[in-house]
């Protein structure tokens, strides 16, 4: 999984340790094997709570919580990853292929109980932007902000409502038992952790409510489940603990948009009350509250359809499994078509991505912060990839190359990370490996994509410990010590000022000069603040 679970909460900013980069050490520790096929990790953050405790969240693959010892400092902290299979857009809804002239993602999703093929993601190859140098605060020509009223955008915010967090991305979302006829059948939970860098929907139990989780009909159909009914539960693991709960269908809105009978995780279902040992073990901390979640739920919208495509070719340790009953669970098989899906590509149309928008910030930050999560790349004017976008192929996993201080890493786009989360031994640390120069540093570094060209990214790095005693919910220029040098995680710092885009793996998006195939990023810089 891409879980990389960043939390930002109350005084406590957790740090999420990399064992590794996004190597094949940390791929198989989420049951990735580095190919295609393999799954991915996620990134996600936890809350963060300034001075005392406070959150940089990251996910890594194995997801041991790494959290200094005691009640102060700031943790990153980090999410396993799960992948997609990069087939393209699985999901319910009809098996269209989606129309690739007009514009339109053509990346059909396929009917529940498929495979999920969706498009082949032919179009043309495209090319990587030129390596231009971006900065927000150097202006640029995106499209307008779209209405709110646009059934393809949802709002973003970023505040402290659930306590001192900072740089958490947070949506609303609403899970209604499949096909539900009204409102009775359906919550809205606010405050779902927006994150680019995991699959899937994620929502705590008690959040839900008992009585709509015991209207959501149960997954069932593990491939080694010998009585082929038994449910399914999965254990997700974060840099900072793990989340165990049952995985049930929905119908899921987001916006004006609706993935309709997916499965999605319940965490903490009281229904399932023994964590499995080896979730346990890997996970360490259990983070089934919104006190140690920082969240009330994850939104995991990253570059894949599927959660974890190396699930369905072998049982894997600590991920899904089938349960003879609410106390005995055992290591599943499970076909893509059951597990966790990317919502975006469950949607029916402007399932091929996403756009995150958020505004430029002052140098001290911001109170709070409100922005746009629009769905889909290129299939209407709300949501066009213009010629100044620099656009940069990754691996289905989400990674692509950073050069840093003359040295080439892994890097990855991650809004579930709130922080920019690097090894940089002469920048001074503060508390729990925060950076915390005495003067603001202006750096920069370049990205490079998987077919070679590249991106040069300026940004800032502030005295963390002088910034979270303003107690602001959202800075641009926070960053952290990565306890590997070979991982550069682009956190949501990053996408403070810019308008930027994940293409699935499978996909393809109508640019300027014709389609291009996912899985990519791009990005772009406003020309507003709020």
């Amino acid at each position: 999984m891409f879980e990389t679970r960043k939390r930002v909460k109350t005084k406590r900013f957790s740090k999420t340790l990399y064992a590794a980069a996004f190597a094949a050490a940390v791929l198989a520790a989420c049951g990735g094997d580095g190919s295609d096929g393999s799954g991915s990790q996620s990134w996600v953050g936890k809350p963060v709570e300034p001075a005392q405790n406070t959150t940089a969240n990251n996910t890594a693959g194995g997801g041991k919580s790494n959290a200094a010892p005691g009640g102060t400092g700031a943790t990153q902290n980090g999410s396993a990853g799960s992948g997609t299979s990069g087939k393209g857009a699985s999901g319910s809804g009809s098996s269209g292929s989606g129309s690739s002239g007009s514009g339109s993602s053509g990346s059909g999703s396929s009917g529940s109980g498929s495979s999920g093929s969706g498009t082949s993601g032919s179009g043309s190859s495209g090319t990587d932007s030129s390596s231009a140098t971006d900065n927000p605060s150097s202006g640029g020509s995106p499209p307008d902000t779209p209405p709110a009223s646009a059934p393809n955008v949802a709002s973003i915010v970023i505040d402290n409502a659930l306590g001192v967090t900072v740089n958490q991305p947070y949506v609303t979302v609403k899970l209604c038992a499949p096909n539900a006829q009204s409102d009775s059948a359906c919550v809205t939970v606010d405050h779902m952790l927006l994150d680019t860098g995991s699959i899937g929907v994620r929502v705590l139990a008690n959040a839900l409510g008992s009585s709509l989780t015991a209207r959501l009909p149960q997954q069932t159909g593990a491939s080694n489940d010998p009585s082929g009914a038994a449910p399914l539960a999965q254990c997700a693991l974060f840099g900072s603990g793990y989340l165990w709960g049952s995985l049930r269908r929905a119908d899921v809105t987001i916006g004006g948009m609706t993935a309709r009978d997916i499965p999605v995780q319940i965490a903490s279902d009281a229904a399932y009350p023994s964590t499995p040992a080896d979730c346990e073990s890997r996970g360490v901390a259990d983070l089934g509250t919104v006190n140690a979640l920082g969240a009330k739920g994850v939104v995991g919208i990253g570059h894949r359809a599927r959660d974890f495509p190396q699930a369905a070719q072998t049982p894997l340790a600590a991920t899904y499994y089938y349960c003879a009953s609410a106390t005995s669970c055992s290591a599943a098989r499970v076909p893509l078509e059951r597990q966790t899906i990317n919502p975006v590509a469950g949607f029916a149309t402007d399932n091929n991505g996403t756009i995150i928008r958020l505004p430029a910030l002052p140098a001290d930050g911001q109170a709070s912060v409100t922005g746009e999560l629009i769905f889909g790349v290129g299939t209407r004017s709300n949501n066009a990839l213009t010629a100044n976008a620099k656009i940069l192929a990754v691996t289905d996993q989400g990674t692509l190359t950073t050069l840093y201080a003359n040295r080439s890493v892994t890097g990855i786009v991650d809004s579930g990370t709130n922080g920019l989360l690097f090894r940089d031994t002469s920048i001074p640390t503060g508390v729990n490996d925060w950076y915390a120069p005495q003067n603001t540093l202006s750096l920069a570094a370049t990205m490079m994509s998987t077919i070679g060209l590249q991106a040069a990214v300026p940004f800032s790095i502030a005295n963390a410990d002088r910034l979270f005693t303003i107690g602001y919910a959202a800075h641009d220029n926070l960053g952290a010590l990565s306890l590997s040098s070979n991982m550069f995680v682009w956190g949501l710092p990053f996408y403070f000022g810019r308008s930027v885009y994940t293409v699935l793996s499978g996909a393809q998006a109508a640019t300027e000069t014709g389609l291009k195939a996912g899985p990519f990023i791009a990005f772009q810089t406003l020309t507003y603040t709020r």
